[in-house]
């Protein structure tokens, strides 16, 4: 066996993840994947019956000035993308996780455009960095999830 492929050997063996790594690798993936599944989904929802709050209230004065529907009828549109975004995850977490955060810095921009919802677009800066981290996670191959023998 050549030098060469004795060291792609070695460099296999200690690639691999611990079973401790692997289920905390696993469990991190899991949480991120469900939370941005469940959220843009309610989310999306509740822009169509408002039971969580007046979504419209958060759509920048300029942003609901130059709407061609009404700030409500923006809403519910937005709304839809949210479920949409949320499905992509579901079936498609490596894609979905970047419209996710796609999408967050989108709200990120109105808010800051917006009438002083600096805290929220400050939470949803660190939901768009969770989405980024899903990406990350999502780029692993099943290999990466190997567990040591």
């Amino acid at each position: 066996m050549s030098t060469l492929t004795a060291e792609l050997r070695d460099q296999t063996q200690t690639a691999r993840l611990s079973v401790n790594e692997h289920r905390v690798v696993h469990h991190a993936y899991m949480l991120l994947y469900v939370a941005f599944i469940l959220a843009p989904i309610i989310a999306g929802l509740d822009k169509f019956f408002d039971v969580l709050v007046r979504w419209d209230q958060y759509l920048a004065p300029v942003v609901a000035s130059s709407l061609p529907v009404t700030p409500h009828v923006f809403m519910m549109i937005v709304g839809a993308i949210e479920i949409i975004a949320g499905l992509v995850v579901l079936f498609w977490p490596s894609v979905g996780a970047w419209v996710v955060a796609i999408w967050l810095w989108a709200i990120i921009l109105n808010l800051l455009l917006g009438r002083g919802h600096y805290d929220i677009a400050l939470r949803d800066a660190g939901l768009s960095l969770g989405a980024l981290a899903l990406a990350q996670l999502c780029r692993l191959s099943p290999w990466s999830f190997r567990m040591s023998t």
